[in-house]
């Protein structure tokens, strides 16, 4: 499989409750298989196809569940995917956006200090700011965060959608700008 149809599958599809309120983003490969298996239909399409020995499908970019599910109040759970997300592949103290692999997660409270592994002391933080934090706090480091770290909640989610959003216009009508 080419580099292209790589990034094509594990692109963002905005998954809809069967109301058609925004519930998650997924990718593009878990999205054609809740396609195929009738579990959803796609409402957008963002013009890529994807080949397989006998099918030609249409890449989608908005999906929505065929029957509607309750989501409970749910909290995300603490992983490193979780922390990227949120700081939006970001470091938080010198601002540049890259790549995960190019990011490391930093214990703003050391542990070594008593610092906890939680969503109130990670940050995604690159690996020449991490080195130059090293075992030290900010204020010591000489390094202060852009935005103090925090849960993931429903909030947060929501502008993560917004922001995916912005790069594909046909998600707008179902994010209430």
């Amino acid at each position: 499989m080419t580099e292209a149809n790589q990034r094509v599958l594990h692109s963002p599809v905005l998954v809809l409750n069967a109301t058609y309120e925004p519930i998650n983003v997924t990718a593009v490969r878990r999205a054609i298989v809740l396609v195929m298996k009738g579990v959803a239909i796609a409402e957008e399409e963002n013009g890529s196809f994807v080949h397989s020995t006998r099918v030609v499908l249409r890449v989608p970019s908005v999906i929505r569940l065929t029957e509607f599910r309750h989501i409970p109040y749910q909290t995300r759970a603490l992983s490193r995917k979780n922390i990227l997300l949120r700081d939006r592949y970001t470091c938080q103290f010198c601002g540049r956006v890259l790549p995960a692999s190019e990011l490391t997660l930093d214990h703003v409270v050391p542990r070594s200090r008593g610092g906890h592994t939680d969503w109130d002391n990670l940050v995604a933080c690159c690996h020449r700011c991490n080195n130059q934090k090293s075992d030290r706090s900010p204020e010591e480091a000489g390094m202060s965060l852009r935005r103090p770290p925090r849960p993931f909640t429903l909030h947060t989610s929501r502008q993560l959608m917004r922001m995916l959003g912005k790069a594909d216009g046909r998600w707008r009508k179902y994010l209430f700008y």
